[in-house]
């Protein structure tokens, strides 16, 4: 396993959720994709209202069956697994849809060792909890005005 800190890139895959990939859905697939070409992380967020370049309003209704609901992927890795694998899979798989890359800074990704519990389950790390509080702070300050 890999680990990830400092500077490193988060690229974004907006697509719809109708996207198909060789028979199936284009989210799974680009997610089983990122997993077995070794890329550090990836999530998939699903949205309940979007548009994109057709400018077709998308919503989540109780009463829709068929949908094609805004999804999301977002992954972080290094600049060179950006650039040399997933830029390659991107050209190959995603037809339609918006993709974004931004740097971003790490604080923190560490995978469990094989094996063993992680020591601080259910905690936040040091510098996170530090990093909360103060926002916290800012937040609380900025609105008592």
């Amino acid at each position: 396993m890999r680990m990830l800190e400092g500077d490193q890139v988060l690229v974004r895959i907006m697509i719809g959720e109708a996207e198909k990939w060789r028979h199936q859905p284009l989210a799974t697939a680009l997610m089983e994709r990122l997993r077995t070409e070794g890329f550090a992380g990836a999530s998939l967020f699903r949205g309940i209202m979007g548009f994109g370049a057709s400018s077709i309003l998308r919503a989540a209704h109780i009463l829709d069956i068929s949908m094609d609901l805004p999804q999301v992927i977002e992954v972080v890795d290094t600049e060179s697994m950006v650039q040399t694998k997933l830029v390659p899979i991107l050209d190959e798989m995603v037809q339609k849809g918006l993709v974004t890359m931004e740097k971003v800074h790490v604080l923190r990704y560490h995978p469990p060792l094989e094996g063993k519990p992680r020591a601080d389950a259910g905690r936040k790390p040091g510098r996170i909890r530090r990093a909360i509080a103060k926002a916290r702070v800012r937040r609380t300050s900025t609105t008592a005005r």
